[in-house]
């Protein structure tokens, strides 16, 4: 069970506090307690982790009552009597306690069937090989690997593997499927052939998993250095069609009288590649999946211009609510946000390729607001053409864009524009109830600032709402 690793591999890892307290407590209760999971597998991995798993053959419960008393005012103490488990909090560390167990499933649910179980039992019911490693923290083997499924070597073969059989392994709980696609994401590994053929077979048992599960492994692919590779992987193995549809639609090339399309799904997750270049923003990787999500709906053949996709924009936009409330996405903020930036996103690509104007700028950076940086960004990484020149052009073309903002910004001050002269004003400048003129003068201020015919500024806003009254016929009071 036990074999030997040079202590000063791991030392620094659990060479002082929160280990040591464990250990004290575990030798005075007379219990054995072991690091597992995530913290080990990423010690090997050189990834920085302070989230801590602790098993204890025996009460996790009473070992994280004692490390936290030894602890001090400086701990804090959570108990989960009905999960057998507990957490430490200490300044930067976070420990969870569990007793080792062991654990069967019925088929329709993937909570467990919990009984007290030996360490073996515990490392059985692990998803992956690379997340069974365990660390003795029992005085007597203090630092010791304990590697029952040969974990270290499928880290040193990049390879996500199941310990046991991976049907019943993902059969027990379907969310290991997405878990295992999302660690060969972020790590960069391969599933192993048959843990892979396993998700393939048991696709369908993620239907039984919550959206909001589901929604959490996502956001941590969309988060990884190249999130393409977890959606390819679950375009690969069928569970994108499950989970996700309206990103799958986009995949397929059609080709008429000889003129084939791209195919958009491969574009969007190379411009989500690209993006992820330059921001770890969630909301803003998002908007990368669906800026295109209504180009299957659009598509149509054009005699004359080829394939087209008309709109696409603005109904993708208009998908987005139904899309967000089926998968359990915010549809507050996050939905706006998101639909701001599937909406503008042809805007800046447009601009780009013909002579700018300053109300064309000015439109979009009121359109924008205080979000037009992270829809340049967006716009930019859109530019996947395999044509080095085209690319050079527009990136070119963005920057004199990204230019001609700044300027107007600073001399007009459009981003998060509020009309200089409010609704209450006009109404009360010529004795008007809330009604459609009202919203017809304020339009029409708002236009002839973002045209240029007049400065952002009260007095010019104040002698243009006058001469706008006067021709629509309403005099002051």
């Amino acid at each position: 069970m036990f074999f030997d690793l040079e202590m000063d591999e791991i030392e620094e890892r659990i060479g002082g506090e929160p280990f040591r307290v464990v250990a004290e407590a575990a030798e005075e209760l007379n219990v054995e307690a072991y690091v597992i999971g995530g913290y080990v597998r990423d010690i090997f991995l050189h990834r920085p982790s302070e989230d801590i798993d602790i098993v204890v053959v025996g009460s996790g419960i009473e070992v994280a009552k004692l490390v936290a008393k030894k602890m001090g005012h400086y701990s804090h103490l959570s108990v989960f009597k009905n999960f057998g488990t507990a957490q430490v909090k200490s300044g930067k560390w976070e420990l969870e306690f569990v007793g080792a167990r062991k654990e069967s499933y019925n088929r329709d649910s993937r909570k467990p069937i919990v009984e007290d179980g030996t360490l073996e039992d515990d490392l059985n019911r692990r998803d992956f090989t690379i997340n069974t490693l365990a660390i003795c923290l029992t005085k007597k083997h203090y630092g010791e690997l304990i590697d029952l499924f040969d974990g270290l070597d499928d880290m040193e073969r990049h390879t996500i593997r199941t310990p046991l059989n991976p049907d019943i392994t993902f059969s027990d709980d379907p969310l290991r499927m997405m878990r295992a696609i999302r660690f060969a994401t972020q790590l960069g590994f391969d599933i192993d052939y048959d843990t892979f053929e396993a998700i393939e077979r048991n696709k369908e048992r993620i239907t039984i998993i919550s959206q909001e599960r589901i929604v959490d492994e996502l956001n941590k692919i969309i988060l990884s250095p190249k999130p393409s590779i977890g959606f390819q992987l679950l375009d690969l193995t069928g569970l994108l069609q499950i989970i996700f549809p309206e990103l799958r639609a986009l995949k397929g090339v059609e080709t008429k009288e000889g003129i084939g399309h791209k195919d958009n799904f491969a574009h969007t997750l190379m411009v989500l590649d690209r993006l992820s270049r330059h921001t770890n923003e969630l909301w803003l990787r998002w908007s990368a999946l669906f800026h295109d999500i209504g180009k299957p709906v659009t598509k149509r053949w054009d005699n004359r211009l080829g394939w087209t996709f008309h709109n696409h924009n603005f109904i993708g936009e208009r998908m987005l609510p139904e899309i967000f409330r089926r998968m359990k996405l915010p549809t507050n903020k996050e939905l706006k946000y998101v639909q701001k930036m599937v909406n503008l996103h042809m805007r800046p690509i447009a601009l780009s390729d013909e002579e700018v104007t300053d109300s064309a700028i000015r439109r979009l950076l009121f359109d924008a607001g205080e979000d037009i940086d992270d829809l340049m960004k967006l716009c930019e990484a859109d530019i996947t053409s395999k044509n080095p020149e085209k690319v050079k052009r527009f990136l070119n073309n963005f920057r004199l864009v990204r230019e001609k903002m700044a300027g107007i910004e600073e001399k007009d001050r459009i981003r998060n524009f509020k009309l200089p002269v409010s609704g209450e004003e006009i109404m009360e400048t010529f004795g008007l109830q809330p009604s459609r003129p009202v919203g017809t003068i304020k339009e029409a201020i708002k236009n002839a600032i973002l045209d240029g015919e007049i400065p952002n500024e009260y007095e010019a806003a104040r002698d243009f709402m006058f001469k706008k009254a006067k021709q629509m016929g309403i005099e002051p009071v």
